[in-house]
């Protein structure tokens, strides 16, 4: 479109062109004069406008699942994937690239393999990672169309288009983003797997109405603007607000209204609204309805800012989530898969209590779980408490497991204690990592909450892109350091890899690990020992026992030793314990008294 520029960094009133703000798909092969305005796609037939790829392509969801074969929010195991991968080629040769939409479908769909990394053993044909993973949600790292070639995905341009890049891999002509992403999302579903989407709505890089509507719409630099009512963050847990913060791309209006009516697109009328909300709302009915995700990641919550916003943008999710399962006329359990989950570190828990997120991310399982890896504490606690507040996060202040997003790792791995699990430990001085990244899996996911995976550390990647200065920093590594699923090749990696994989199969399917009940049935602090016992799940299910050693004792007599555990569950009659880390049957004998290595977690129910 031909628009008056209204870009306050620009000069005014130059007639420019600039991207439809609603379209659905865009194309980067033709550019206006300034080079990131594409041009915007439609198809027009039989006398109407439909979506489609560059190409013509049409997104195809023939033969989708009905919702409620999708697993529940208490048994989810999310599978969080960055879109920049590499493939080791050996002599310190690396092979960078995107991990596009084909890939991704590669690693769930065993009837196709990959595109830009078709030589990676994870996307080979005949092959479906995830489901060799066990991971039932897929949260790919924002997949709407980005300005810059695609490495990271957090400088949203197009938020209705899903990424011209991610649909583009080596040998197409043009871009089939449409018709990929609807292929992606059909086999997640015909797998068991919920599609989750990292959704950018602080801010954006380029977005057309920062050229069309600038100061109804955007807020230029806060810091120059401290007065103005879109210039500060929410509340944080300690009530402080900062002045919001863009990372380089420029921020939305999210508080301040209209001074007159005007076109809304989500009521067809005229009115008065706060416009940077209802294009949002655009953009999540847009993914809600035609590319069908079933679960959304809010990037950024305190630079968006407006908490009744985030209330209304919640709960109008959960009204089209709500629109389609009753479209299927499935009855009951619409609440109990679908999720809408924030990312606000200082864990302000209002945003819960006030029911404006059903879920935050549990930054301080991270803190907690970390420290006590390396036999420390966190937050002033004692070890103990450490590691009871990690395991439940009630004690935290949830009030239950589906509001906590745990990780050991995310993708925001620049920080203190934050870098990627093999990097942490041998920046710690250990040596024993294998041991100690099984332990920390066997935490992460027999803990109360929903564990969340960051692609990679099932198998201990290492981060490889730094600054000069050797360090994770937010234009240094931190965005651009990309998967390596080739090191899955590496024996210990291999043996990682199995080993989470039998927790995650656990984490799934077994009962006791889907509730919140968890007791602590023995502590040990005796002689340098740090040993805690927790027994998962209430009294009308089998139950799952995890001992966790935080210590360098090992039991007497090495294999033939043991460790006892008072307190141990009854066993029924009929029934057999069964270590789940080592898939192995326990003899009876030796119930809750099995030897006890350093720094490692043995995982028991009963079968």
């Amino acid at each position: 479109f031909e628009v008056e520029d209204t870009h306050p960094h620009r000069s005014l009133s130059r007639t420019v062109r600039c991207t439809d703000p609603a379209a659905h798909t865009v194309d980067w092969r033709l550019t206006a004069d300034s080079g990131n305005q594409p041009a915007a796609v439609v198809r027009f037939s039989g006398g109407r406008l439909t979506v489609c790829d560059p190409g013509g392509e049409r997104p195809d969801f023939s033969g989708d699942v009905p919702l409620n074969r999708l697993p529940q929010n208490n048994s989810l195991v999310i599978y969080e994937l960055p879109t920049a991968w590499t493939n080791s080629q050996g002599q310190g040769h690396r092979e960078l690239g995107v991990g596009t939409f084909r890939d991704v479908r590669a690693m769930v769909d065993e009837t196709v393999g990959g595109a830009n990394f078709a030589s990676l053993p994870v996307v080979e044909r005949g092959r479906s990672y995830l489901s060799e993973l066990g991971a039932n949600a897929l949260e790919l790292l924002p997949p709407a169309d980005s300005f810059f070639k695609r490495e990271w995905g957090y400088d949203t341009a197009h938020f209705l288009a899903p990424d011209h890049d991610l649909g583009f891999p080596e040998g197409n002509t043009s871009s089939t983003a449409i018709a990929d992403i609807a292929a992606l999302v059909v086999a997640c579903h015909h797998h068991g797997i919920r599609f989750f989407v990292d959704m950018v709505m602080a801010f954006g890089r380029v977005e057309p109405y920062q050229t069309i509507d600038f100061d109804n719409f955007c807020i230029g630099d806060p810091k120059d603007h401290r007065e103005d009512p879109d210039a500060l963050t929410s509340g944080r847990a300690d009530g402080h607000q900062d002045i919001r913060d863009g990372f380089g791309s420029t921020l939305f209006r999210y508080t301040r209204e209209l001074d007159a009516p005007a076109y809304d697109p989500i009521s067809g009328q005229n009115a008065v609204t706060v416009p940077a909300r209802q294009h949002m709302y655009s953009y999540l009915t847009r993914w809600m309805r035609d590319l069908r995700i079933d679960g959304i990641r809010m990037d950024s919550v305190e630079n968006v800012a407006n908490w009744d916003f985030i209330r209304d943008f919640k709960n109008r999710a959960h009204d089209l989530w709500n629109e389609r399962w009753a479209a299927q006329a499935l009855g009951e359990g619409a609440d109990e898969r679908f999720l809408v989950v924030g990312e606000e570190l200082s864990e302000p828990m209002a945003l819960l209590t006030q029911g404006r997120l059903d879920g935050l991310w549990n930054d301080k399982f991270r803190a907690l779980i970390r420290a006590a890896l390396i036999g420390l504490t966190e937050d002033g606690l004692n070890f103990e408490e450490t590691v009871r507040r990690a395991i439940d996060c009630r004690a935290l202040g949830f009030i239950q497991g589906t509001q906590a997003i745990n990780y050991l790792t995310s993708h925001d791995v620049e920080g203190f204690r934050r870098e990627r699990l093999f990097n942490f430990f041998s920046s710690s001085g250990v040596t024993d990592i294998e041991r100690r990244v099984k332990l920390a899996f066997a935490c992460l996911l027999t803990a109360v909450g929903v564990p969340m995976i960051l692609a990679g550390e099932e198998f201990a990647d290492q981060h490889d892109r730094f600054d000069s200065q050797g360090h994770v920093t937010q234009d240094g590594g931190k965005q651009v350091d990309p998967v390596d699923f080739s090191r899955l090749g590496d024996d210990w990696r291999r043996r990682i890899f199995e080993y989470v994989a039998r927790l995650v199969k656990a984490r799934t399917e077994i009962p006791a690990l889907s509730v919140d009940d968890t007791t602590f049935i023995h502590t040990d602090f005796n002689d340098g020992k740090r040993v805690l016992v927790w027994r998962r799940g209430n009294d009308t299910q089998t139950p799952a026992v995890v001992i966790a050693n935080f210590s360098d004792f090992v039991s007497d007599g090495g294999l033939a030793g043991e460790y006892r555990v008072p307190n141990w569950p009854a066993t029924p009659p009929g029934k057999r314990w069964r270590e789940i880390t080592q898939d192995r049957l326990v003899a009876p004998e030796f119930v809750g008294r099995e030897p006890l290595f350093s720094w490692e977690a043995k995982v028991y129910t009963l079968v």
